[in-house]
């Protein structure tokens, strides 16, 4: 399905190297916005630790009747009439992949929406990189950028996005070990291509997390009279003199392959939900930290 649109569509396909400066361009100002983001709802981001085996210290809390008094911190319970564990920080390895779909259909913003989806995506990629990273968490790019966890990691992801080969999917193949993945777009390739892509992750156990990237015109249809609709991945156009006519039979299309995305995800044991451009980033955030949490039940 084409993303639908009234501007003229370019002449010839842009080069690499002018996109690439287009959307250098673009993220420091992403950067920025994606700092502002992440500080304001860090406060409520909690990480994934939790006691088990590892050899750095996490917490003290009171001994439990039938736990093992190996386990005891005679020390620290010497200070009052408490009987203290010591718990140790779990330390087995999680990484977060984070993935963007940057190809020209994410191009695309309606005068309903204040930023393109491209935008979004980008924003709200870096945001994720910089609340996880200061929880602790591990973070990479599928083909761009290996797990990292230092506190630099949304700054060097930014710098190294500016130059990303288009691709609407993830590189599965580099995904090793215990880990989740996050995929932004519009997903309006066809849903069976789209899982046939990332079969490999629910055949490894590997848990996925879609976010839909949507302009409030996709499923709107605002349009009417003489009006151009063109694809920006193949460049072909179509002009209808009265766009309303296609109205009902576009909406339906749009959202069967909405509802069968949700389903494929659901039944693949993940997690799918739609973030619209016209409404604040930090909910999508929430929303995805809701999901990395375990809270399916969260909403954008």
């Amino acid at each position: 399905m084409a993303s639908i649109g009234q501007s003229t569509p370019p002449t010839a396909r842009t080069s690499a190297l002018t996109e690439a400066k287009r959307r250098a361009a673009l993220l420091p100002d992403c950067l920025i916005e994606a700092r502002r983001i992440a500080n304001t709802v860090i406060a409520g981001w909690h990480g994934r630790r939790r006691r088990g085996p590892g050899e750095n210290f996490w917490q003290f809390r009171p001994y439990a009747q039938g736990e093992s008094m190996l386990r005891i911190d005679w020390r620290r319970s010497a200070r009052d009439d408490h009987t203290y564990v010591r718990d140790m920080e779990w330390e087995a390895a999680h990484t977060v992949w984070l993935f963007a779909d940057l190809t020209p259909s994410m191009h695309f913003r309606s005068e309903l929406a204040p930023v393109s989806k491209e935008q979004r995506a980008l924003v709200l990629t870096l945001a994720l990189a910089e609340t996880l990273l200061r929880s602790g968490e591990r973070v990479g790019f599928p083909g761009l950028m290996e797990p990292v966890s230092n506190r630099n990691g949304a700054e060097r992801l930014a710098h190294a996005l500016a130059g990303v080969t288009e691709a609407p999917l993830p590189e599965t193949r580099m995904m090793r070990g215990p880990s989740e993945l996050i995929v932004m777009g519009d997903f309006l390739d066809a849903p069976d291509a789209i899982f046939e892509r990332l079969a490999p992750l629910a055949e490894r156990g590997l848990r996925a997390h879609l976010v839909e990237i949507a302009d409030p015109a996709e499923e709107s249809f605002p349009y009417s009279g003489r009006t151009a609709f063109f694809d920006p991945e193949t460049g072909q156009e179509l002009t209808l003199g009265r766009a309303e006519s296609l109205k009902e039979a576009y909406l339906s299309q749009y959202a069967e392959r909405r509802r069968i995305l949700a389903e494929r995800a659901r039944t693949s044991g993940w997690t799918f939900f739609t973030h619209h451009t016209d409404r604040p980033a930090s909910e999508a955030l929430t929303a995805i930290h809701m999901r990395l949490s375990g809270d399916a039940g969260g909403r954008a």
